[in-house]
């Protein structure tokens, strides 16, 4: 049977959680006063403690035994006590010593030292308070607990700090190169000076706006919710990063829609045509294009970069928890070793038990003492050096933004007056990234001098620590024991040399240890990557997928218009691909900061699982040899991690289909805003293709050709009313023809067009009750098939079906929209001809010498026509007859039924066509 002092030991060995500078894990915060409270107490300071000191013994927390009532140390070595849980601790179970306490042979629950966590602690973990760090120097001196939310924290931030640096270079690009196009336009003298600076104004006084309403909303999403700005918990920055993007997509809506305005505000202000208004549009389109294509291939290599580096702060924090490590280790092996010598000397009767029990007692005390003050010292040490690089940090950073400003500010003056757009947009990418990879160099550089210098403070202890240690141990056996033994100073001498030599073999299997944790660190980290690549690849193809799926719908838009011209068709494509690209990269750092919130709220079963293994690991390794009890004892362990291992991934997939899903709903809602901002650019387009038509008719109308045709009319003796109102119902009954058979024409169309879709819905439906029939032969739908199949095969058949159908709905519209558009052009061309009939019949009718110029049309003409302006004078009716049989008159569409009522207004209003022209005729025989 064990004695106290071999169960102190034991005790001793299994407590890293309880020493300063041991693996642990920290206790909850809930109050910032409860945090001052907990870092600055020490064991010895403790009440607890005190009490142990007094009981002449030295005990954990979390220890198994605790001394009497009178002081005195009476261990039950086979009670299992369950630690009372503080009114807001979040249950947390020691690993380091569920193994090691295992294979001595202690029959006790394993459940209770390998569980990882409780279901209630997994409800409240989100609501646990860690440091709210900026920066990584800063992580070296928190707890274990918080080292790995704090890293995801960080990278959230460099996140949201790149973010801001492409939005506000996207913006000064956007603003530099309107005002390269505004300057080229004042140049050609275009526009005004003043109306130039009036207009420059304006747009930066509208950003700057944008800006001030963005950082306001941003700063109150910061505060809101933090009642200590110096801690935070993972719900808050769950909900902040969740406002955040809501914030920074509406700001990019209203950052296009900014854009459209100052395009429009400047198309308008310089009166530019139709046409030089879309090529300016197109050309500022593709020049953000550009900037879009830009910032996109930059901001997926700082993706990476930031993910890089937070696996390279994972390696220098496991160095750093490293050296602590090494300092439990060292004392364990030491202590074992002087334990093992007392032992000895008791087997002897060289030592009574309580003898040995009290050496042992005093010496841990006395290290006890010594090691806390050293521990302490050292994280005094490691805050006050962090803080002074993080103030030099500071400074450092102040003056790198100040240089960074003025190499910017000279660049975009040098390029105001530059007309090569793209060469600008190149150079002041490039100064940007140089800039910002200047930036990202100076801080690695000082995260990894801050890391060596934690550890040399570290290395340090590890010294003194050692040294107290060897001095207290050579005291012991060179003073204490020959006072209190028979022993002679020689035989002690003999002891000292013994502890040394057995002290050889426990660091070898501590630093084995050592490097097969490393291993297992590595590999976990190999793990992670890989994991990483893999969701950053099917995040490519997501967004691949979501493209192509978005060209494919205003491919589809587009091709149902059919009325734009080639030009409109390009500016829509464009406009939708710039506005796509920028929904997408957004999107892109949503999804990045959605994966390190899922690492972080998996962080602490992930931590608590890979330290498990860790000691099953160990422990398979340095037990060669193993009993019974000791080999189903690692079965059962083994089996336990594999349960933990199945939880652990199925919390992951759950974690991960609730980001997805809400992910996919802040798809939907920016999709919704690229399709509303789509709709107004298609809207502008066929609001300025519709006046570009108007416009042209009004110009092919021969406005000017009518008057003077009907004031030669007017004026002529030769037309008599009943000629006059004889050719007006003869042009009527010409109309009406070419109407009704339009008509008939667009009726019979419409019937064919029917009978056809249904022609191809009937054969439709046969096809599948034809393949219904075989799958019914197959055997698909018999009834062995679940109902569920079957529910899902018919749901899957009202959807093809519903395809289909809305598949030949569009191909019937559209082939209605063509065979409509072809018998309102042939109708178009129709009245054209007879309205040049009908004034080339007045002007002969009338003698009229009228002098015709003859516009070329815009349109397109038939084959033979002639495009040249020609001349025309009507001088007698011979000639006008032989010119009538040589060639035709042709005039633009709509200028009969101006000319006729030209005609009618010059006699009186209120009649009929006929009655007008008779009166009109009666009036010039009265004169």
């Amino acid at each position: 049977q064990k004695d106290d002092s071999q169960q102190l030991l034991e005790s001793f060995n299994n407590d890293k959680k309880e020493h300063t500078l041991m693996k642990s894990k920290a206790e909850p915060y809930t109050s910032k006063e409860e945090i001052v409270l907990e870092e600055s107490e020490s064991p010895l300071n403790s009440n607890i403690a005190a009490f142990a000191l007094k009981a002449k013994v030295i005990y954990p927390i979390n220890q198994k035994f605790r001394p009497l009532a009178d002081g005195s140390s009476n261990p039950s070595l086979h009670e299992n006590p369950k630690q009372a849980v503080l009114p807001n601790q979040v249950v947390e179970t020691s690993m380091s010593g569920s193994l090691g306490s295992l294979s001595q042979g202690d029959k006790e629950d394993c459940s209770s030292s390998t569980t990882i966590h409780s279901t209630t602690s997994d409800d409240r973990f989100q609501a646990r308070a860690f440091l709210n760090v900026a920066s990584f120097p800063e992580v070296l001196t928190c707890e274990s607990f918080d080292v790995k939310l704090c890293l995801c924290s960080l990278t959230l931030k460099d996140l949201m700090l790149l973010d801001t640096e492409l939005r506000k270079e996207k913006q000064v690009m956007f603003i530099q190169v309107f005002k390269i196009y505004l300057t080229d336009f004042h140049h050609k003298k275009k526009i005004t000076d003043s109306l130039l600076k009036k207009i420059l104004l304006n747009q930066e006084k509208d950003f700057e706006e944008l800006q001030k309403q963005l950082d306001s909303r941003l700063q109150n999403v910061e505060m809101s919710g933090a009642h200590n700005s110096e801690f935070q918990t993972l719900e808050d920055l769950e909900r902040r990063e969740r406002e955040y993007s809501e914030h920074v997509i509406d700001n990019m809506e209203a950052f296009w829609k900014q854009i459209d305005k100052a395009q429009q505000d400047f198309l308008d202000q310089s009166k530019c045509s139709s046409a030089k208004a879309t090529k300016i549009m197109m050309d500022l389109t593709e020049k953000m294009i550009a900037v879009e294509s830009l910032l996109s291939e930059f901001q997926d290599l700082q993706a990476m970069d930031i993910q890089e580096r937070l696996f390279n702060w994972e390696l220098m924090v496991k160095m750093i928890d490293s050296l602590k490590s090494s300092i439990p280790e060292e004392c364990k092996g030491r202590l074992n070793a002087v334990s093992n010598i007392l032992d000895h000397l008791t087997v002897k009767n060289n030592l009574s038990v309580r003898q040995k029990e009290e050496l042992l007692t005093d010496l841990h005390k006395a290290f006890w003492e010594q090691l806390a003050h050293y521990s302490n010292e050292c994280m005094q040490q490691s805050k006050d050096l962090i803080l002074k690089r993080l103030q030099c940090r500071v400074k450092r950073k102040e003056e790198f933004k100040r240089r960074r400003e003025a190499e910017q500010g000279s660049l975009l003056r040098k390029t105001s007056f530059t007309e090569d757009v793209h060469n600008f947009l190149k150079a002041y990418h490039e100064l940007i990234e140089k800039h910002w990879q200047a930036q990202w160099d100076l801080e690695e550089e000082d995260d990894c001098e801050s890391t060596e210098a934690v550890a040399d403070l570290y290395k340090e202890l590890y010294s003194k620590a050692s040294h107290a240690l060897a001095e207290l141990v050579t005291e012991l056996l060179l003073q204490t024991l020959p006072v209190v033994t028979s022993l002679s100073v020689r035989e002690c001498e003999l002891l000292k040399e013994e502890w040394q030599e057995n002290l050889v073999p426990q660091l070898e299997k501590w630093e084995k240890n050592r490097q097969r944790r490393w291993r297992l660190f590595q590999e976990q980290l190999l793990q992670e990557k890989e994991l990483w690549r893999t969701e950053y690849a099917l995040s490519a193809v997501m967004q691949k997928h979501l493209s192509e799926k978005q060209e494919k719908i205003i491919q589809g838009v587009i091709s149902r218009l059919g009325c734009l011209s080639d030009e409109s068709v390009s500016y829509i494509l464009q406009k939708h691909r710039l506005l796509l690209c920028s929904v997408l990269r957004r999107l892109t750092f949503r999804r990045l900061g959605m994966a390190a919130l899922a690492r972080m709220r998996l962080s602490r079963k992930r931590s608590s699982l890979q330290e498990l293994r860790e000691q099953c690991t160990l422990q398979k390794g340095s037990s060669l040899c193993q009993d019974e009890d000791q080999w189903q004892l690692q079965k059962a362990v083994e089996s336990h991690i594999c349960e933990e291992e199945e939880k652990l991934e199925e919390e992951t997939q759950e974690t991960n289909l609730e980001f997805h899903q809400q992910l996919v709903t802040e798809i939907q809602e920016a999709l919704q805003f690229l399709q509303q901002h789509m709709e107004q650019v298609i809207g502008q387009t066929l609001l300025q293709y519709a006046r570009g038509e108007a416009e042209k008719k009004s110009s092919d109308d021969g406005q000017d050709f009518k008057e003077r045709l009907v004031e030669s009319a007017v004026e002529s003796v030769y037309g008599t009313s009943n000629n006059i109102n004889r050719l007006v119902q003869n042009y009527y009954q010409q109309l009406g023809k070419i109407t009704e058979a339009y008509e008939g024409k667009k009726l019979q169309h419409l019937k064919s067009l029917q009978a056809e879709r249904n022609e191809r819905i009937r054969l439709k439906n046969k096809e599948d009750e034809l393949a219904l029939k075989e799958k019914h032969i197959k055997g698909l739908l018999n009834v062995s098939s679940t109902v569920h199949q079957r529910v899902v095969l018919q749901q899957n058949k009202i959807l093809a079906q519903f395809e289909l159908q809305q598949q030949i709905r569009l191909e019937s519209l559209k082939q209605k929209l063509l065979g409509l558009h072809r018998l309102e052009t042939k109708l178009e061309n129709q009245l054209r001809e007879a309205e040049q009939d009908f004034v080339s019949e007045l002007a002969v009718l009338t003698r009229v010498p009228v002098t015709v110029k003859k516009k070329p049309s815009k349109r397109s003409k038939p084959a033979g026509e002639k495009a040249n302006s020609k001349r025309q004078t009507f001088q007698s009716p011979e000639s006008a007859e032989k010119d009538e049989s040589h060639e035709n008159i042709q005039e633009p569409h709509g200028i009969t039924s101006g000319l006729h009522r030209e005609v009618s207004q010059s006699s009186h209003e209120g009649e009929t066509e006929p009655r007008k022209n008779s009166k009109m005729v009666k009036k010039k025989g009265s004169r």
